[in-house]
């Protein structure tokens, strides 16, 4: 069994410009980095490989394999997938609330392919036990066309409903959610910049 982590340092999280600076945006795409890493290999897989087009920030990468790539996300997932030989587990970078927990159960499905959707219909995790024999296409609706995809190659299909496997950091009120409910490092370098401000109704993001 193997995982494999889609990874963009350079300029990563535009969406969080409001809050956050390019030169913090990057520092904690690579915290969110190291914390799905850690908790892949807790869940009990060690062939860990990150799929990059730059080897920026990856330098002094002992974690995971560096393999670059600089084509677009789904040519070199795709290329990955079909040079695999054993269940594979694609994972993205931004899911600091993701534990080894929610993994173990992930790889532990009875199906062919395990998928867990992010918000506003994407995808946030596939576990794939045949991946040659199956093809990712995200972006825009990624969740119902990798359901699609597994239907048409004859596949089986588990859906993986989880609230912290769901919740991939992009905007501003998705920090709001890590700092109520994460863990560790991701955590812990937001709430040295943010805390919550509950004085208006619903939890908002309020910088220290």
């Amino acid at each position: 069994m193997k995982a494999v982590i889609p990874y963009k340092k350079a300029s990563a999280k535009s969406r969080l410009s409001s809050v956050l600076s390019q030169e913090e945006r990057e520092e904690f795409v690579e915290i969110m980095l190291n914390q799905v890493i850690d908790s892949v290999r807790e869940a009990g897989i060690e062939n860990i490989d990150i799929l990059s087009p730059s080897m920026y920030g990856l330098e002094n990468m002992t974690k995971a394999r560096v393999l670059l790539d600089k084509s677009d996300l789904n040519e070199a997932l795709n290329m990955y997938l079909g040079q695999a030989k054993e269940p594979t587990l694609i994972v993205m970078a931004d899911l600091p609330l993701l534990s080894p927990k929610h993994i173990k159960a992930i790889i532990s499905t009875k199906e062919d392919v395990c998928i867990v959707p992010g918000k506003g219909g994407g995808t946030n995790i596939l576990f794939v036990k045949t991946p040659s024999s199956y093809r990712v296409k995200y972006y825009g609706s990624s969740f119902l066309t990798h359901c699609s995809i597994a239907v048409d190659a004859g596949q089986n299909i588990e859906i993986y409903d989880s609230f912290f496997g769901a919740m991939d950091i992009d905007e501003p009120d998705d920090l709001v959610e890590l700092l109520i409910h994460g863990e560790g490092y991701a955590k812990k370098y937001i709430s040295q910049k943010f805390r919550l401000d509950i004085s208006r109704g619903r939890v908002r993001l309020s910088q220290i």
